[in-house]
């Protein structure tokens, strides 16, 4: 059976071809950024309508998932109304008001790793709380994308909640063997290299348990003040645009801020700097995904999308657990009191 899906906030389409994998179809979508419509036009022959808060839920056809990678806005008055209305004022609003109409099977979410934290845990607990009172059993999990095939060190907050009562198992993804930006990097091409008096190697880097192996850094000025010593370039005052990883290891988050690519790496003895096409590697894109636009605007782009590999073993849990799940295996909590519990331990366990 083929599942139907939305795509909001949809960006260049990642979350769409994790699920396109999974013999999904794609019947609306929608995206605000002018450049991410353009791209997402060129590969998939569709272009998204605009901002969604301008979209009319009742023209959005009927289907089975939604999926949204949205922004995460403070909710600055949660906990005096409950669930939905202190929703109005915040993009996820807009995404329950189309699950009130449309009553989608599944609903799947992405957001920053510290999505949990943000404006003090009211925004997460305002969101389970929405999804409950609309009748959606939830559960979540900071997922890393290096645990899916990719060499990126990327940590992402994802929420599943399901209308049928099934809570989604998140142990049941099958992770995979963990792979080094040296195997995504091309042969050939125009690389930019820096000179030796442009970086200083550091002796002996140790692989830090997130797989990075820091093992060097631009010639560049830093701030030092509040830093211990021989550490002046692993903290939070020296921009992640002046250190170099060891190919060995992975890479940390492309950034969305990052227009101008500042990523290098350390390979066969030289420093250099990634290009667009193995940035777009490290998300898990095809070398056949077409890109166009300046190179400042792809980076942005890519900063902003959703790791494909991790995705398509998303969807394919989507479809077991849940929209051919039999029933038996229901777990539907008693009341919003049990969903609060089994969330908050989520909360700290994460």
């Amino acid at each position: 059976m083929t599942y139907k899906f939305i795509d909001l906030f949809a960006g260049i389409g990642g979350f769409r071809q994790g699920f396109e994998a999974n013999e999904c179809e794609c019947i609306f979508s929608s995206e605000i950024d002018a450049h991410a419509k353009e791209m997402y036009f060129e590969n998939f022959g569709e272009l998204p309508y605009g901002d969604i808060t301008k979209i009319d839920e009742t023209i959005i056809p009927n289907h089975d998932i939604l999926l949204a990678g949205f922004p995460c806005q403070p909710f600055s008055i949660a906990g005096e109304k409950k669930g939905f209305e202190d929703t109005r004022g915040t993009l996820f609003f807009d995404i329950a008001r189309i699950l009130k109409d449309k009553k989608p099977k599944v609903i799947v979410l992405e957001n920053v790793k510290h999505f949990k934290n943000h404006d003090e845990g009211k925004t997460i607990r305002v969101i389970l709380e929405t999804l409950y009172e609309l009748g959606y059993t939830t559960n979540w999990e900071v997922l890393n994308a290096k645990d899916f095939g990719v060499p990126q060190n990327r940590e992402r907050t994802i929420i599943v909640g399901s209308l049928n009562g099934v809570k989604f198992d998140f142990k049941k993804l099958r992770k995979s063997p963990q792979v080094t930006i040296s195997e995504i990097l091309q042969e050939d091409g125009e690389f930019e290299y820096l000179d030796e008096n442009e970086y200083t190697l550091i002796e002996n880097p140790k692989k830090q348990p997130s797989g990075l192996i820091f093992c060097g850094y631009r010639n560049k000025n830093i701030r030092i003040n509040g830093t211990r010593e021989n550490t002046e370039h692993l903290s939070r005052v020296h921009k992640q645009p002046n250190r170099i990883y060891d190919s060995n290891g992975t890479h940390p988050t492309i950034a969305s801020q990052e227009s101008a690519g500042r990523y290098f790496v350390y390979h066969k003895d030289k420093a250099r700097k990634l290009t667009i096409k193995e940035c777009f590697r490290l998300m898990g894109f095809s070398d056949d995904f077409k890109m166009i636009g300046s190179k400042a605007k792809l980076y942005n782009r890519i900063g902003n999308s959703v790791v494909v590999p991790m995705i398509k073993e998303i969807a394919k849990e989507v479809k077991s657990q849940i929209l051919e799940n039999d029933s038996e295996a229901r777990i539907a909590p008693n009341s919003l009191f049990d969903i609060k519990i089994e969330n908050s331990n989520n909360m700290i366990a994460s």
